[in-house]
């Protein structure tokens, strides 16, 4: 937490052990499972109660891993696939822009045909893994005449013109390392084209289920934790004469608080099935993000609240907890976006 960064060494033995090839295809050294998968990996990441950690990890398997397996050439995957897999290669996504965050759409970062390559200009913000990563999976607008016409690129560090431009100093999630990226007139070659020129928006929102579901995953598996450790805590403290458990106002917050979890997971195991099952789960996964991101926060403001003093207190997990969950309701798709996907698929017609 205070280096703001996760050791090298802790990735290399989860790649080690085969944590980062869940997704990926067998014929490359991986599993080949599917979204109820990767919900079951974030929340048991969550449980550790370090979110920059898990997020670190998540961005790397769930968030940008998955644009390489499911639009890299033949020879991309047999370059990158081994190394990602193995943690040598930590990945980020380059979407998110000072001026374009949950509208994919209105990035402005530009790529135009130089050559038999690209010439990539622009500013890429709240990307995570950006300082210590190896490589970003970038997204420019290639079709100017064209909202939609977007491309991505496989980007390594050291590409010259890339650069990070400022460590960014968060509020949670301390322990990832997270900044402001900036493409100053970068060359690449075709080979680092990723997927079909002006298909990255739709590419990028094939993604964006998976996505929404790791962080509400490790949401819930932090949650439970902070919910645990409070229990714990409130069975054993004194209070008027007994323990702070014995008062029904914090016994029926804290069931209702479990309740609510419960009903957040089993939400997000159902969308993570029906995509597995082929069906289109944006409507589920939309509605999971913002009901699961607003439930979790305020889980987190309660368990801070019953702690009293000590929930104010560096030195208490919950603490960094709640800071670290703030950011659920933004990442990834604001509440307020989410609720909007939901109310557009909800419409009955008379």
């Amino acid at each position: 937490e205070a280096e703001g960064k996760v050791p090298r060494e802790v990735l290399h033995k989860m790649g080690a052990l085969g944590m980062f090839g869940l997704r990926a295809p067998e014929e490359h050294g991986g599993l080949g499972l599917g979204m109820l998968a990767s919900a079951t990996f974030s929340e048991a990441l969550g449980a550790s109660t370090f979110a920059g950690f898990d997020v670190t990890v998540l961005v790397h398997t769930d968030m940008a891993a998955p644009h390489l397996i499911n639009s890299g050439s033949p020879e991309q995957l047999e370059q990158w696939m081994p190394t990602v897999l193995s943690g040598e290669t930590i990945l980020s996504i380059g979407v998110s822009e000072p001026d374009a965050g949950s509208d994919v759409a209105g990035m402005r970062t530009s790529a135009v045909r130089d050559g038999d390559g690209w010439r990539i200009n622009g500013t890429k913000t709240f990307i995570t893994n950006a300082v210590y990563g190896d490589m970003t999976i970038v997204a420019a607008k290639t079709d100017p005449d064209n909202r939609y016409g977007i491309t991505m690129f496989l980007v390594p560090k050291g590409t010259e013109g890339f650069s990070v431009a400022k460590k960014l100093d968060k509020h949670g999630w301390r322990c990832s390392d997270t900044a402001e990226l900036v493409l100053d007139n970068v060359w690449v070659p075709d080979s680092q084209v990723l997927g079909t020129v002006h298909r990255g928006f739709y590419e990028t929102m094939k993604n964006f289920q998976n996505e929404r579901m790791v962080l509400i995953g490790m949401g819930v598996g932090a949650a439970q934790a902070a919910i645990d450790q409070t229990l714990a805590y409130v069975q054993q403290r004194p209070a008027f004469g007994g323990h702070l458990y014995d008062l029904g106002a914090i016994r029926q917050r804290m069931a209702m608080n479990q309740a609510r979890l419960d009903a957040v997971r089993a939400a997000m195991y159902h969308a993570a099935w029906v995509g597995d099952a082929g069906g289109d789960n944006v409507k589920e996964m939309s509605g999971v993000k913002a009901f699961g991101a607003e439930t979790v926060t305020q889980i987190m403001y309660d368990c801070v609240q019953f702690h009293g003093g000590m929930g104010y207190m560096r030195e208490t997990p919950v603490e960094r907890m709640y800071r670290d969950a703030r950011i659920l309701p933004i990442g990834g798709g604001a509440t307020e976006v989410m609720l909007e996907e939901v109310a557009k698929r909800s419409i009955v017609a008379a």
